[in-house]
C-alpha cells in the first residue's frame, strides 16, 4: 500500500499549526473536535504550554452532535466562553470529523460574532493535512484583519514571518534572530507571531522589507506585498557565510521592492548532503553548506511554494517516496529529524537535527539554536 507510514510518524496537523500561529496572541482558538484531542497539540506540538497561558480550547464534539449536526452547542459553548473570558478575536477551525459531515465554519464563525461582538473567523482546516497549512492560513488572517496602512515607513525595519515553535522549538532562536537583525543594521517591527502581541502586529505594514522564515509565514508577506508593498525575502540567519548574504538581501530588496529566495542556493561540489525538513529551514541549511564546499539538496516532505525548491531537490511526503529518493540520491549524509535513521541508506551516516513538528518533545532538550556562526560550530562538529 502506497503513502502509507509504517515505520516514521506523520507531521503535526494543520490545526496544531493555526493553534501554534495565534497561541501569543490574546484570541480564543476553538477547533471542533472530540474530548481530549487537545492534549495532543499540548503535550507534543507546543512547548509554550508549560509556562504560558493560551486561550486554545477542543469543542468536545460528541458523537451524537455529529450525528444530528447540532452547531448550535458548538456556537453556544463559543459564546458563553467568549463572555468568561473576553477574547480579542475567535477563530474556529476544523478536525476530520466536521469535514466528514460538512461542517459549515464560515456560518458557524458569522454567528458567534453576530452573539458575541467579537471578531470570530473561520480556519478551514481538517487534520487532513501537515501544520503549514493552518499556520500559514492563521498569519494571512492576522496580516488581513490587524495590519493598518503604514503612518511613516521605517527604512531599516523588517518583519519576522512564519516564527513558530513547530520549526523553532528552541525558543531562543527568536531572540537570536532579532540579535543579528540589530547587528546588522535592522530594527524588527514585527514577529509574526512568537513575542509579540496583536497590537505589535498590526504595525506591520511600518516595515520596508519581510523576512519570511518558513512556508507558514510566506502567504502573509505575499497579501503585504500585494496590500502594501513590503517585498519579502526567504531564509533564517544559519551560518556566518549565508547570514551575510541574507543581510545584503534584506537590504536590496528594501531598496529595490523586489523578493528573493537565496534559501534555494545550492553547492555542486564536494560531499554530498540531503537535508529532509520544512522547506525554507532545510534550504537554509542547504544553502549554508553549499557555501561552505558542500554539495547540498532537500527532500521537502511538506506543503511548500514551488518556488522555495530547485533543481536536485526533491518533494517526496509519503514514507515510501522519501525512502526512493534517498535510495536514488544515496547521499554521504542525511541531515534530518533522529526519527528518519529507520528509512535512511544503509551507508548514510545521519546528522540528527529535531523537528518539533516531527517527533514532539522525544528530542526538545537537544534542540540547537542555529542563528548564525553558531550553526557554523554546529555542522564542523556534526560533518
Amino acid at each position: 500500500m502506497k503513502h502509507t507510514a509504517k515505520i516514521i510518524p506523520c507531521y503535526a496537523a494543520d490545526s496544531a499549526g493555526a493553534c501554534s500561529a495565534l497561541y501569543e496572541l490574546g484570541g480564543m482558538t476553538v477547533v471542533h473536535d472530540a474530548s481530549g484531542c487537545n492534549s495532543t497539540f499540548a503535550t507534543f506540538d507546543e512547548p509554550r504550554w508549560w509556562d504560558q497561558q493560551s486561550m486554545t480550547y477542543i469543542s468536545a464534539l460528541t458523537e451524537l452532535d455529529a450525528i444530528l449536526g447540532n452547531d448550535e452547542k458548538l456556537i453556544a459553548d463559543v459564546t458563553a466562553a467568549a463572555a468568561d473570558q473576553n477574547p480579542k478575536f475567535i477563530a474556529v477551525c476544523g478536525s476530520p470529523m466536521p469535514m466528514m459531515i460538512g461542517v459549515d465554519f464560515d456560518a458557524v464563525a458569522f454567528e458567534i460574532e453576530q452573539r458575541t461582538g467579537i471578531r470570530t473567523f473561520a480556519l478551514h482546516t481538517n487534520g487532513m493535512h501537515s501544520y503549514p497549512e493552518g499556520a500559514s492560513e492563521a498569519l494571512r488572517c492576522i496580516a488581513e484583519e490587524y495590519v493598518r496602512p503604514a503612518e511613516t515607513k521605517i527604512p531599516n525595519g523588517v518583519n519576522l514571518l512564519g516564527m513558530t515553535p513547530l520549526d523553532f522549538d528552541n525558543l531562543h532562536t527568536a531572540a537570536s534572530i532579532r540579535e543579528w537583525l540589530a547587528e546588522n543594521g535592522f530594527e524588527t517591527v514585527a514577529c509574526f507571531a512568537m513575542g509579540d502581541a496583536l497590537e505589535t502586529l498590526a504595525n506591520a505594514a511600518n516595515a520596508s522589507v519581510s523576512l519570511v522564515l518558513s512556508q507558514s509565514g510566506l502567504a502573509a508577506a505575499e497579501y503585504m506585498h500585494e496590500a502594501f508593498g513590503i517585498p519579502y525575502v526567504c531564509g533564517v540567519p544559519y551560518g556566518e557565510a549565508f547570514s551575510a548574504l541574507l543581510a545584503d538581501t534584506l537590504r536590496n530588496a528594501a531598496a529595490d521592492g523586489t523578493c528573493a529566495f537565496p534559501c534555494t542556493e545550492r553547492g555542486q561540489a564536494g560531499q554530498t548532503v540531503t537535508v529532509i525538513g520544512e522547506a525554507v529551514s532545510a534550504g537554509t541549511i542547504a544553502a549554508a553548506l553549499g557555501l561552505t564546499g558542500y554539495a547540498a539538496n532537500v527532500i521537502c516532505p511538506l506543503p511548500h511554494d514551488k518556488r522555495l525548491l530547485t533543481a536536485g531537490d526533491s518533494d517526496a511526503f509519503a514514507e515510501d517516496e522519501i525512502a526512493g529518493a534517498l535510495a536514488e540520491i544515496q547521499p554521504e549524509t542525511v541531515i534530518a529529524d533522529p526519527l528518519y535513521r529507520f528509512i535512511l541508506p544503509n551507508a548514510a551516516k545521519l546528522i540528527g537535527l529535531p523537528h518539533t513538528a516531527f517527533s514532539g518533545r522525544c528530542y526538545d532538550k537537544i534542540i540547537p539554536d542555529l542563528t548564525g556562526n553558531r550553526f557554523d560550530a554546529w555542522y564542523k562538529e556534526m560533518l
